[in-house]
């Protein structure tokens, strides 16, 4: 239990003891969870100043309703050394104070630290390490552009969701129309044969409404609930099927069309492992100008966020450093969560995880 995110159950039923007297064991006797000298503060912040390198990462996550700022340490590769420090909250003065306690002489060998779009964030590393390079991660890039497809999307849809509630009024009032205009022609021309009815009841009496359904066999609010995944992929992600849909949603629909093209302008500098910093530069000006020339707002607002931060987006291309150790390391503290149900006790739980990945 001190070396892998396991629960005290899951081994109880190796060893056919109960589960919760061997966590209350580990946790009273055998672990040294009640000397631990950060015991008194582990609710709000831990560190382990040891773990400290020269390639960091900083991200959040939420733990007990509350959100965790860590700071990991790349070369642990979310592993054993991997966490340096855990501070309740993101607010970067309390961040920082907890980070000032690490020697000065350590604080100033740190070379790069990788990071979201976060302003808080940014304003740590800026503070704590003064000599590290931040690098904004080149994921979230993407994330903050495909958002602005998403956006366009979800207008896109409300629009057709709109449209089709209009078509079924009208539909609706046409039956209206339709039913009185059957009872007055009853009354015009009584009936001349013999029984209740004739024949079956007319099929437009029952109609139900059916909105339109397009060559892919979709409406056109199916169409743009599936392709959500599609618009974040590159085209030679694409199933046949998923072609065909994704040519329709264009021919419909001229503007995401646009956008997404854009989008893997930017996408494919990324990809280019042949450009160095000032190159990724010039690129990266060129798509600033291909951005201008459209109309979408959503996009102009995605280029707006880049620019503004387009130093610290263009160290990327120095030694292609992103923010995947940080984000598997939350993926592992995540699951380590689920499988303990929760966290109850959050000592006990910043305890193991000092234990696993400090």
């Amino acid at each position: 239990m001190d070396t892998t995110p396991v629960t005290a159950r899951s081994l109880g039923k190796f060893f056919f003891s109960d589960g919760d007297t061997l966590e209350r064991c580990y946790k009273d006797s055998l672990s040294g969870f009640r000397e631990w000298y950060q015991l008194e503060h582990a609710s709000d912040w831990v560190l382990i100043e040891e773990n400290i390198g020269e390639h960091l990462s900083i991200d959040e996550t939420s733990l007990q309703d509350d959100l965790f700022t860590f700071l990991s340490n790349k070369e642990g590769h979310c592993k054993k050394g991997s966490i340096v420090a855990a501070v309740r909250g993101t607010k970067a003065q309390d961040v920082v104070e907890v980070l000032l306690k690490i020697p000065e002489e350590q604080r100033l060998k740190v070379k790069e630290v990788t990071m979201d779009l976060s302003e808080s964030m940014a304003d740590i590393v800026t503070q704590a390490f003064p000599n590290a390079t931040i690098v904004l991660d080149c994921f979230h890039i993407m994330r903050r552009c495909n958002d602005a497809i998403e956006e366009m999307r979800l207008r896109c849809k409300r629009e057709a969701q709109a449209k089709v509630r209009k078509e079924k009024s009208e539909f609706r009032k046409r039956q209206k129309r339709n039913a009185v205009h059957r009872r007055w022609y009853r009354i015009a021309h009584p009936k001349k044969y013999k029984g209740k009815t004739r024949g079956r009841k007319p099929a437009r009496k029952n109609e139900k409404f059916r909105p339109t359904v397009l060559s892919t066999g979709d409406t056109l609010v199916e169409l743009l609930t599936r392709c959500r995944c599609a618009l974040t992929q590159t085209p030679d992600k694409w199933s046949e099927r998923t072609k065909e849909r994704m040519d329709l949603l264009f021919t419909k629909f001229p503007k995401i069309k646009e956008s997404y093209e854009i989008v893997n302008k930017l996408r494919a500098i990324f990809r280019s492992t042949s450009l160095d910093r000032e190159a990724a530069r010039v690129k990266l000006h060129g798509w600033y100008k291909a951005v201008n020339r459209c109309t979408i707002r959503e996009i102009k607002s995605a280029r707006d966020a880049i620019k503004s931060r387009e130093d610290k987006v263009l160290n990327y291309f120095i030694e292609r450093s992103t923010n995947a150790s940080a984000e598997s390391l939350n993926s592992k503290m995540k699951g380590f969560r689920a499988r303990l149900r929760g966290v109850s006790d959050l000592p006990f739980f910043m305890y193991r995880l000092c234990q696993i990945f400090g």
